[in-house]
């Protein structure tokens, strides 16, 4: 019987990675985790928690003004970069320390360092060789930005949080949620803000109606929405600015531009090819029902296997797969109704199906929504709007989508979230008493069908 170092050998100490590593320690294999820069992953250092942080201090701005409304008198409060960006870096170490307190509570080795694969059970960081009697890949994705004259000058989600200087001008390209989200984020700074998006509206893949409705509470914000626009170059000028060229010929001048253009697998230096691991068209791994790739002792999860790239999607994997190693059961994920939020101003909450995706997939659709002033601002009196929508089939009543933009859609659409698992049907919800006065309540008020 072949000794190995390790029963499992983890690459990648990212949510899912260190997940995995701490369930199959608590479980009682011998468990080795590399890292070779973030500990915690993209969420924790470069993701989910300092842009969420980033969110909250965007948000203040419209507090301050606000509150003059309720009585408070406002003396002029100035925002200050560095004391965001600092505060925020230093709870992110503070995440990565229990991260690793975590990981060596349960007897996980952490290897620091950029990990190849040398056989189907051999690893090897800075040289020296690990074995392995299974090997997890966990590296995640990275940010991709298309090859263009004046790439070098862009920057991207990894070096935002920690740029010496707040940009008084700055340019987000991009369509998708971290695009939507930072240009919110530095207009709420108090930058002044500009969106390009090579199509005709952002968010793709979200419900329409939504999509229109954050156009709109965006433009009030002050963000400069820039659609169907294409950048060809940019230019460094001597006073330091940016000149950003599109193909229509106009050009923006601006401080700093951050590219949002998507992520891809990454993947790059693991020595995949070499072993046969086959890959997808886009870079991802293929793998099986139980994220076994096409060498039969390696595995990979999270968003290097291409599933939705949401921080909850890889926990849920790291334990369906522990499990299965552990008891040889296959691997059971429902991919369905996985609630996701876009931390916008305001926030998008969203789970199930758009009324797009249940139309076109033959579903007799009901749909029911609510737009109005949330109760805040019918004194501040500030010109933000809630939109709430339900999508229902009328052939057996059940609430098929759930979506909402509106503050803490997030918080909100976690409750709906369990409730359309459960099943509910429109007449469940109409049936549940409401909790007054809040936004919340309109899911449940809804009587009027909108179409």
């Amino acid at each position: 019987m072949v000794e190995f170092d390790f029963d499992l050998f983890v690459i990648g100490a990212g949510s899912g990675g260190v997940r995995a590593a701490r369930m199959a320690a608590a479980s009682g294999m011998r468990v080795a985790v590399a890292e070779d820069r973030y500990m915690g992953g993209t969420c924790v250092n470069v993701g989910c928690v300092p842009k969420k942080l980033f969110v909250y201090g965007s948000s203040y701005g419209e507090a301050f003004e606000d509150s003059a409304a309720y009585g408070w008198c406002n003396r002029g409060a100035e925002f200050e970069w560095e004391t965001l960006r600092n505060n925020t870096a230093s709870e992110v170490a503070r995440l990565n320390g229990i991260y690793r307190k975590l990981l060596a509570d349960a007897g996980v080795a952490v290897i620091e360092g950029r990990a190849s694969l040398e056989s189907p059970n051999a690893v090897v960081v800075n040289q020296k060789q690990y074995t392995a009697e299974r090997i997890l890949i966990a590296t995640g994705s990275w940010p991709f930005v298309p090859d263009f004259p004046g790439r070098e000058h862009v920057i991207t989600s990894n070096e935002v949080f920690s740029m010496p200087e707040f940009p008084q001008r700055m340019l987000v390209v991009g369509g998708g949620y971290i695009a939507v989200e930072f240009a919110g984020i530095f207009a709420g700074l108090g930058a002044k803000t500009h969106l390009s998006y090579r199509r005709d509206l952002f968010l793709r893949g979200f419900d329409g109606e939504i999509r229109a409705f954050v156009r709109e509470e965006m433009r009030k914000k002050g963000v400069r929405l820039h659609f169907n626009h294409r950048i060809c170059a940019i230019d460094k000028r001597d006073n330091g600015s940016l000149l950003v060229r599109a193909e229509d010929g106009s050009t923006l001048e601006v401080d700093a531009v951050l590219y949002a253009t998507g992520r891809q697998a990454n993947t790059k230096g693991l020595g995949l090819e070499k072993l046969g691991v086959v890959l997808h068209r886009d870079g991802t791994i293929s793998v099986d029902d139980n994220f076994r790739t096409s060498v039969h002792s390696i595995y990979a999860l999270g968003d290097v296997t291409g599933e939705p790239q949401l921080t909850p999607v890889a926990l849920a994997e790291a334990m369906a797969l522990v499990k299965h190693l552990r008891t040889g059961e296959p691997v059971e994920i429902d991919y369905n109704n996985i609630p996701t939020a876009v931390f916008c101003q305001p926030n998008i909450g969203t789970v199930g199906l758009s009324e797009e995706e249940a139309r076109d997939s033959g579903i007799p659709v009901v749909v029911y929504k609510s737009e109005f002033r949330p109760m805040r601002h019918t004194v501040s009196g500030r010109d933000e709007r809630t939109l709430m929508k339900l999508v229902v089939d009328s052939r057996d009543d059940r609430v098929v989508g759930v979506h909402m933009v509106g503050q803490d859609a997030g918080e909100i659409i976690q409750g709906m979230a369990i409730a359309l698992k459960a099943g509910a049907t429109k007449k469940t919800f109409d049936q549940t008493v409401g909790i007054h006065p809040t936004a919340a309540e309109e899911f449940v008020t809804m009587r009027t069908p909108a179409s």
